[in-house]
């Protein structure tokens, strides 16, 4: 396996790397992740939503989106949403934090999630917020890297799989201590 390098995505890159975000959202949701899609799911909605709900909010500065990449080919993002209001323009939102099955447990989430932070504070946003769900695999990597919960909130979310609610762990992390 190569390097992994970070990038950050401008609308082109996103538009370049539709077929392979779209497969990593698509392989990600058949897998069980907790990410705002239920079963059945297939390959258009999964571009649909890149095209249709991301891209103008990173057109429009809405949102930093990282891009993982080995050897040019994208693996995994991670999304940093700015869309406060006026008094909360000291935060933002992690969203979409998504890596490739194949390429799971190799420390990119971890990479993408360290540039995602890096870039946050250079635009001036030193708190952090997300939800994940309960128990998902994700939970330890945010705890690891300092996050912190603030709670939960139960039969938050529809199971991508299963026909039952799920609880989420909302979490934040304020980037200045």
């Amino acid at each position: 396996m190569g390097q992994v390098q970070i990038q950050v995505a401008t609308p082109e890159d996103l538009n370049n790397s539709l077929v392979a975000l779209s497969d990593i959202l698509y392989q990600c949701v058949l897998q069980g992740a907790s990410v705002g899609f239920i079963q059945p799911f297939d390959q258009q909605q999964s571009s649909n939503y890149w095209l249709e709900k991301v891209l103008p909010d990173l057109a429009a500065g809405r949102l930093v989106m990282f891009l993982a990449k080995i050897d040019a080919i994208v693996i995994g993002c991670v999304m940093l949403g700015l869309a406060t209001p006026p008094n909360q323009m000291h935060r933002a939102d992690v969203a979409k934090l998504l890596v490739h099955p194949q390429y799971q447990r190799r420390g990119v989430a971890k990479k993408l999630m360290m540039q995602l932070q890096s870039h946050a504070l250079r635009l001036g946003r030193s708190l952090l917020t997300l939800d994940t769900k309960t128990g998902d695999s994700a939970e330890p990597l945010y705890l690891s890297m300092g996050f912190i919960s603030s709670g939960t909130i139960p039969n938050f979310a529809k199971d991508p799989v299963l026909n039952s609610l799920d609880s989420t762990t909302i979490m934040y992390k304020n980037l200045r201590w």
